[in-house]
């Protein structure tokens, strides 16, 4: 239930248009839904403007399934993570409407809030084009929060002319996503650049010494740039999330 419809469904109460009774059952799944195996948090758009996001590993495609029927039968969009083309398969002959993004790895029930032409955007950064993956799924959950995303892929410190060729748009996003491996001096260079807050996302792309994006983590986190928050290795969806949420209360 949202903000909105619990808005509502007082205001009809006390019209005299929705019984008491009737308002207690349809409040009866607050603040959650017990499954079982899942106790589905339907309080969670009420506390945090979006609903509760599916994390797909470790959860057998009829558990993913249940899951999110119940946060779309209650919610706008149902939002998954990390899901595999199996579960996508699945959800198709369950859903009417259904989308899955590959390289994201990021399925979505339901439409998202569509995003004013006129906001400002969120700009999600690439290091290389291995960085993609990381960088669509930030991209795909900012977008289904509602936010305009404007993607600028394969800019890293090895080729600064590729960067500032695109100062223009960075200077003009809301919030900055900076998705990089190997040493993740971007973050750095991007922090420095502009005023707008920098989301850094170290990656797990890189040689041996990169330790799986510790050595990108820890430049992250040392950056002498202000304005440099970091996520943990790989969290495309903390920083879409995160800069969604940043840019909506900037709205307000």
């Amino acid at each position: 239930m949202t903000e909105r419809q619990l808005a509502r469904l007082l205001r009809d109460v006390r019209g005299g248009r929705v019984s008491v009774g009737e308002a207690v059952e349809r409040l009866r799944a607050l603040p959650f839904e017990d499954l079982g195996f899942a106790k589905v948090d339907t309080h969670r758009e009420l506390r945090k403007g979006f609903p509760e996001v599916i994390y797909c590993p470790g959860k057998t495609v009829e558990q993913v399934l249940a899951i999110g029927q119940r946060v779309a039968e209650r919610h706008r969009v149902a939002l998954a993570t990390r899901c595999c083309p199996e579960v996508y398969e699945a959800a198709k002959e369950e859903f009417p409407n259904v989308t899955y993004d590959e390289v994201a790895r990021v399925m979505v029930i339901g439409k998202p809030p569509r995003a004013s032409g006129r906001a400002k955007p969120v700009a999600v950064v690439t290091a290389g084009t291995a960085d993609v993956p990381v960088a669509e799924e930030a991209a795909v959950t900012a977008e289904t929060m509602g936010c305009r995303v404007e993607r600028i892929f394969d800019v890293g410190v090895a080729g600064l002319h590729r960067l500032l060729w695109h100062r223009e748009k960075l200077e003009k996003a809301r919030a900055i996503i900076v998705v990089a491996g190997m040493e993740g001096a971007l973050a750095s260079v991007v922090g420095g650049l502009v005023s707008a807050p920098v989301i850094a996302v170290p990656t797990s792309v890189g040689y041996g010494a990169s330790f799986e994006g510790l050595s990108a983590l820890l430049t992250m986190l040392n950056s002498c740039a202000a304005g440099v928050a970091v996520v943990n290795i790989d969290n495309g969806f903390g920083a879409g999330y995160f800069a969604a949420v940043v840019t909506r209360r900037e709205r307000r």
